[in-house]
Parts: structure tokens; sequence; C-alpha cells
């Protein structure tokens, strides 16, 4: 405990600013979501959550048995579970870097040795030859995979990953699909085309997907998430999960926003079209940037990104400093909105960074 460093977000005093720091959402829920928690009668606030129709909203809509789901807290809680569940000290916890930076405290937490493997220069390509070296010689516990990668969006086609599963039988292989929604890598597709419908990950009894609700469907503030894997590792997982970790309002928020895909859909797609354009305004301003997958891009200002950071939120909007990122430092995240959020971003940028902007 004494090693262990806290895992500290910049999450105060966000309200009322244009988010783009956190690839959440940018508009919010669905107003299903809202109408079904104003519909929650005052005596239910008195009376513990129930899971049944939570678990079988997530079946229904991803096409899993309800026994291959885990629910949880935020996918935060299902990492920590996973860990907590199959970590021991001195076993290797495997993963690359830049990523997600929960991953290595959840593992330092159960005195796991954390081998991160850096994404490849200068397009932040997987290094898929050096971690199936490292699967092999190295035998690890846990292999924690982000796909697409935050913050990088390096994006490992579904084929691969099984691959990786397939190669790794030893390892539990992790993969954080938060934000598939923007790019289809999923998994899911492939394993439910083989599956007879009862056991989805019979073919890879090593392999669990974590999947949220918090970038597509507005309700982070909320905190759901669910693992997705063989009904003995939900088992395992549910061990060490408290009996009621999700609170009533975020299981009926869930329920709502998982009944109106169409809202989901037609967020995603605002994004890609928002994206689309901001990246033609990169292009053209000739701004060093990186993109792929997610809901996501970086940028390099010609200021430090400290100054160019504050100036934006002055102006009302946050992005995300990369300082000291291994490959990335300097660099500024910039979630994806609207397209209407997106020029207002791109004129607030583009004005305290001094470049011509076309007008067209």
């Amino acid at each position: 405990m004494e090693n262990l460093q806290n895992y500290n977000a910049p999450l105060e005093g966000r309200r009322g600013l244009l988010r783009l720091d956190f690839n959440e959402n940018t508009l919010g829920p669905s107003p299903k979501v809202v109408a079904a928690i104003r519909a929650i009668p005052a005596e239910h606030y008195a009376i513990y959550p129930e899971y049944k129709d939570l678990r079988k909203a997530f079946a229904d809509s991803f096409h899993i048995p309800t026994h291959q789901i885990g629910l949880f807290n935020g996918v935060d809680a299902a990492l920590h579970a996973t860990c907590h569940a199959y970590g021991r000290p001195g076993d290797v916890l495997l993963t690359t870097s830049p990523t997600f930076g929960y991953y290595k405290p959840c593992g330092e937490m159960q005195g796991m040795a954390i081998k991160a493997i850096p994404y490849q220069l200068p397009d932040f390509c997987f290094p898929l030859d050096q971690i199936k070296q490292e699967l092999h010689q190295l035998q690890p516990r846990l292999f924690l995979l982000c796909n697409p990668n935050n913050p990088t969006g390096t994006r490992l086609s579904a084929t691969q990953v099984l691959e990786l599963a397939a190669t790794a039988p030893q390892t539990l292989l992790v993969v954080d699909e938060l934000y598939e929604a923007f790019t289809g890598d999923s998994v899911l597709p492939i394993l439910l085309r083989q599956s007879d419908g009862n056991d989805v990950f019979r073919s890879y009894p090593n392999l669990v997907v974590l999947r949220s609700l918090s970038k597509t469907a507005g309700i982070a503030g909320l905190r759901i998430g669910i693992a997705v894997g063989a009904a003995a590792i939900i088992d395992r997982l549910a061990r060490v999960t408290g009996p009621y970790d999700i609170n009533s309002f975020a299981a009926i928020a869930a329920i709502a926003a998982l009944s109106d895909q169409a809202y989901v859909d037609k967020y995603v797609e605002q994004v890609l079209k928002a994206k689309t354009w901001l990246v033609n305004q990169l292009k053209q301003a000739r701004v060093k940037h990186h993109v792929a997958g997610g809901n996501y891009l970086l940028i390099w200002p010609h200021q430090e990104v400290a100054i160019v950071d504050q100036q934006l939120r002055s102006r009302g909007i946050l992005c995300r400093s990369m300082i000291g990122k291994p490959l990335i430092d300097s660099s500024l995240r910039v979630s994806i909105g609207t397209k209407e959020q997106m020029e207002f971003f791109w004129s607030s940028y583009a004005a305290i960074e001094g470049l011509e902007v076309a007008t067209t």
C-alpha cells in the first residue's frame, strides 16, 4: 500500500463547460432515460436494488446468455474485480503503453508485476509480434487490452484479438471495448456466429469483454459497466463484487438506455461526422495530430500544452493534457462531440494558436 499512487482524474468543476476531456457523451442520455428515472416511486428509494431485469436487458441487447454477463459499478469496478479475482503477488499483468491509466494501479493493488509494451512509432501501431513473444515467454496471468486503445486510438482487428486469446490459453485476456461503437472492432459478432447460443465463449474460455454505457448512452455519472465471458469467469468475478454495487437509479437508467438504440446510433453518427470534419480542419491548417479509432484524437500544439489547455478552459472548453505520457507527451487528447461543438472547439483552438482558418 505504501508504494501505491492514487489514480487522480481531474473531475472537479466540469459542469457547464464543453466536456472534451473524458470521452463522454457530450449531449446527455435519451429522453427515455430521464423519464424512467423520474418515474421511480419515492418508496423505492428505501429498497435495495434488483438486477434480474437489468441483466436480461443486457443479455437481449448483446445476444449473450444472462449467466455470461457480470454487472459492475462502471468498468473501473470490473477491472478492479478482475485483478482482485485473478492477480497474485508476483503475477505478471501485461498491457500496452500508453493506455488507460487505471490498469496499472488495479494490478499493483494485488502486488502484480506490470509489463507495458509501447506502441510503435510513428503511427502508434500495435506491437503484435512483441506481444505474442511476451505471452509465450512470460505467460502473464492477465493481458489487459484496450481496443480501440485510449488514448492512441490504435485498433486491433477482432480476428487478431481472438488469435491472441487462442495462442495464450494460460492468460486471461481482458479486452476493453468501451470505444468499439465508434469503430466496430468487437469480438462479440464472431463469437456469436461460432456459438450454439448457450455458451458464447466455448472456444475462448480465457477471454473477457468489457463494455460500458458511459461513452455512447450518456449515463457516465450513473456508473454502469459489464463483463462478458465464460460462466466460470463471471462467477469468479462475482465473488469479489459487492451484492448491491449498482444503485437502483443506474439500473433503471441502463434498462431505458438499452431500449433506445436509435438514440445511441444517432449520437455515434453525429460524432463520426464531426470527427471527419475536425480532421479536415487540422489537415488544412497543418496541425500535427493523430487520429484512429474511438471518439477522440490527439493534437500537438505549437505552444506549451499547459498554456493551450488553460486558455481553452478559460473559453469554456475542457480537453485532456497528455503531459508526461509515454510517446504522446505534450499533446492534447480531444474528445469528439457534435459538429456544432467541434466548430466551437476549432474556432477557439485556432484563435489561441494563431492559425489561419478557412472561412468555408
